[in-house]
């Protein structure tokens, strides 16, 4: 069973900058492509940032390209997502998934976190 464990989250003013953790379980994590999705109240969960199992391939949705930051650490079995310049629409539940093992950074998820809050004013 994998468990991944987000956090970083919080309060942050319009223009400023945040940067989530996502801590995975087990001794595989390196293997798999990892993702960050969102869900905003009232919406559906929505792709964000994806990254391939050895880093050397990151895929951001429009909305966030040139803003975030998708990176990871496998030997810390830990993704991270580096947001800048954030804005009130970028206010959700941010959520870590596994991907495919040796997987790109895009394509389906089998295992999620529990998601982390991050609420962006104005």
């Amino acid at each position: 069973q994998v468990q991944l464990v987000e956090s970083g989250g919080g309060l942050v003013q319009a223009g400023g900058s945040l940067r989530l953790s996502c801590a995975a379980s087990g001794r595989t994590f390196s293997r798999y492509a990892m993702g960050w999705l969102r869900q905003a109240p009232g919406k559906e969960r929505e792709y964000v940032a994806g990254i391939s199992w050895n880093g050397g391939s990151t895929n951001y949705a429009d909305s966030v390209k040139g803003r975030f930051t998708i990176s990871r650490d496998n030997a810390k079995n830990t993704v991270y997502l580096q947001m800048n310049s954030l804005k009130p629409e970028d206010t959700a539940v941010y959520y870590c998934a596994r991907g495919g093992m040796f997987g790109g950074p895009l394509g389906g998820y089998d295992y999620w976190g529990q998601g982390t809050q991050v609420t962006v004013s104005s």
